[in-house]
C-alpha cells in the first residue's frame, strides 16, 4: 500500500496554478482515476446494501455474520475516501497535512481490516465446513473482531509517520517520505509479507475446503466448485500484482537501478488502482459463498 498511496492515491505530477493539469490526464493519472471512480460507483452501494439487507445470513453462523459485517463496513471505509484521492489524482492535494496523515491511516486501516477479515473468514469456514467445528461466544467474537481491528491500526501507524506534503511546481503531493533507506524497505516489506500471508491463508483455506468436501458423496454442485474458485482467483489477481511491483520497488531502491524504479512508479499506478476492486466485489463474492457453504454444512450435520 505504500506505492498504492504514493502513486495511485496521488500523484507527483507539475502544473501551475490556475490551469489544467494536462500532463495527469494521461495513463498514469486518468487511468487509476477511472478505476477508482468506478469502485467507488459500484462499491460504497454494493457494501452499504450488504450491511442494510445482510442477504442470505439466515443460516449463517453468528461469527460468520459478524465477520461479514465487519468485512462489508471495512471495504466502505475504504472506498468511502475514493472521490478525495481521485481529485488529487487530477489536481493535486488541497486538503492540508493533517488530513493527508489521517486518511492515509484511514485507508491503510480499512485495507488491512479488509485483508485480514477475509483471512480470518477463509479458516473459519474451512474448521466449519470441513471439521465441523464451532468456536467463540458472543463476547470471544467481540474481542476477535477488536483484535483485528488493533492489529490493523498497528500496521497502519506507519502511514502517520511517513505521510508528508510535497510540492514541485505548484503540485502538491501527498506521499511518503522516508527518514532513511531501511525505513522504505522495512514498510514495504511488512506491507509486502502481511498481504502475502494473507492471500497464502485464502489460497490454502479454499483449496483444502475444496478437496475436502470433493471428497464426500454429497458434493456434486458445479456452481459451488466456481464459486469457491472465483474467490481464489479474485483475491489473487488483484492483489498480486501490488505485491510483485511493491517488491520490484524495493529492489529497484536497493540496487539503485534507475530504470527498474521508473518501471515500477508507472506500473503501481494500474497494479495499486486494481486493489481497491476486491472491495467492490468482496460482498457479491462472500454473500453467494456464505449461501453455498451454509448448505455444505447443513448436508455435512445431517
Amino acid at each position: 500500500m505504500e506505492q498504492l498511496n504514493s502513486s495511485v492515491v496521488t500523484s507527483n505530477i507539475s502544473s501551475s496554478p490556475g490551469h489544467p493539469p494536462p500532463a495527469s490526464w494521461d495513463s498514469r493519472g486518468l487511468v487509476p482515476s477511472l478505476v477508482l471512480s468506478f469502485c467507488f460507483l459500484l462499491g460504497v452501494p454494493g457494501n452499504i446494501a450488504v450491511i442494510i439487507l445482510r442477504p442470505n445470513w439466515e443460516n449463517m453462523s453468528s461469527l460468520s455474520q459478524i465477520l461479514m459485517l465487519n468485512l462489508a463496513i471495512s471495504d466502505v471505509l475504504c472506498l468511502i475516501t475514493l472521490p478525495l484521492w481521485v481529485y488529487a489524482l487530477l489536481n493535486g492535494w488541497i486538503f492540508g497535512l493533517v488530513a493527508c496523515k489521517l486518511l492515509s491511516f484511514l485507508i491503510y486501516c480499512s485495507i488491512y481490516g479488509s485483508m485480514l477479515t477475509v483471512s480470518v473468514l477463509s479458516i473459519q469456514r474451512y474448521l466449519q465446513v470441513v471439521r465441523l467445528q464451532k468456536f467463540f461466544d458472543q463476547r470471544g467474537r467481540r474481542r476477535l473482531v477488536a483484535l483485528l481491528w488493533l492489529v490493523a491500526m498497528s500496521l497502519s501507524i506507519s502511514a502517520l509517520v511517513v505521510r508528508q506534503l510535497k510540492t514541485d511546481q505548484n503540485w502538491t503531493s501527498c506521499l511518503p517520505h522516508y527518514s532513511s533507506e531501511a525505513q522504505q524497505v522495512a514498510v514495504q516489506l511488512t506491507e509486502t509479507v502481511v498481504g502475502s500471508v494473507s492471500i497464502a491463508v485464502v489460497a490454502l483455506s479454499y483449496i483444502g475446503l475444496y478437496r475436502k468436501v470433493n471428497q464426500a458423496a454429497f458434493f456434486n454442485n458445479p456452481q459451488t466448485t466456481r464459486l469457491v474458485t472465483s474467490i481464489i482467483l479474485t483475491y489473487f489477481v488483484l492483489w498480486m500484482p501490488h505485491h510483485i511491483i511493491n517488491v520490484l520497488g524495493v529492489a529497484a531502491f536497493s540496487l539503485k537501478n534507475e530504470r527498474l524504479m521508473k518501471f515500477s512508479e508507472d506500473a503501481s499506478n494500474i497494479a495499486g488502482a486494481l486493489t481497491f476492486v476486491n472491495s467492490c466485489v468482496d460482498p457479491l463474492l462472500y454473500a453467494f459463498a456464505s449461501r453455498n457453504l451454509c448448505t455444505l454444512c447443513q448436508k455435512r450435520e445431517h
